[in-house]
């Protein structure tokens, strides 16, 4: 077995490559004059089983997932499983109105497209925003939704020591997830309702739970710019929570979001995962960020039979 990455997923990598205890391969890269980028996959494939880890975070990382995993299988490798911490298109998992692109579809079957080798090729996916976008993938590759239960669970544990806390949601789209971590941890979960007022903007209209002079912890798939938590968070607030943390699987951030959440001194902590590759630059005493790689390694652990 060896394992490859996009360069924007080293830091990933080379942990589940630890775990695995296989070697990690190089891709020689280089950018020609008029934008083109050429690759070179370094190491003999023939007859391996390849594992490639790639986002699919912006339009180039996800062109480079599939150039790299169809080169792969063109030289010959026994079977390839793509890792993918972070799936960048579920929001737009549906059409809702007339000639909307579904891109999570258009993406998955992009992927899809990658030949296959002898034993066929795989894909994992993490905490997805929608629960169907694995059946978007074609029939040639398999799709497998792993869950971040156990660092989320970790996350909570460690901010929430020795503090009465309602485990909470963003909004009732999210209640199923966090009821189902609430459930594990043995306490309440509470979740905002919500109205919209147009095509961008929501109002929230109530809380569900008594959360007068408790400890909120909100949970949520992913944090972008923070609008929603921080919405939601002034919400629990104003129905008399004590005091507000976060935690999320995946961490996003774009521009100066972090610093609109810090200044907002509505929220304590965030914690969230390594999944997307802008975390590893967020590292803080406000900002804490959890691996995930043990839970990619322990599936192909167990997939290949790997002893640990």
């Amino acid at each position: 077995m060896i394992l490859f990455s996009l360069k924007e997923y080293d830091y990933l990598a080379k942990r589940i490559a630890d775990y695995l205890k296989i070697p990690v391969g190089t891709i020689e890269e280089r950018i020609f004059p008029d934008g083109e980028i050429y690759h070179r996959v370094e190491q003999n494939v023939l007859g391996q089983h390849v594992i490639l880890v790639g986002g699919t975070h912006n339009d180039l990382c996800t062109l480079n997932l599939y150039d790299l995993g169809y080169g792969i299988v063109k030289a010959g490798a026994r079977s390839l499983t793509l890792v993918i911490p972070y799936f960048g298109y579920s929001t737009m998992e549906r059409s809702v109105k007339e000639g909307e692109i579904v891109k999570a579809k258009t993406r998955a079957k992009i992927l899809s497209a990658i030949p296959e080798p002898p034993e066929g090729n795989k894909v994992l996916l993490l905490d997805l925003h929608s629960e169907g976008i694995p059946h978007y993938f074609g029939e040639h590759i398999t799709a497998t939704h792993l869950y971040a239960k156990p660092v989320i669970i970790q996350a909570i544990q460690e901010i929430s020591e020795g503090k009465d806390y309602i485990l909470a949601s963003t909004d009732a789209g999210r209640a199923k997830w966090v009821a189902s971590i609430a459930n594990d941890l043995g306490v309440e979960a509470a979740f905002v309702y919500k109205s919209r007022q147009s095509g961008s903007e929501t109002k929230i209209t109530g809380v569900n739970a008594d959360v007068e002079n408790k400890t909120v912890i909100i949970y949520d798939d992913m944090i972008r710019t923070g609008g929603s938590l921080l919405q939601a968070a002034n919400a629990y607030l104003e129905h008399g929570a004590k005091e507000i943390f976060a935690v999320a699987t995946h961490l996003i951030l774009p521009n100066n979001s972090l610093e609109k959440l810090c200044n907002a001194n509505t929220i304590k902590i965030i914690c969230a995962t390594n999944s997307h590759p802008k975390s590893t630059q967020l590292h803080s005493d406000f900002l804490r960020v959890y691996d995930v790689s043990f839970i990619f390694a322990k599936f192909l652990m167990n997939y290949f039979q790997i002893k640990g």
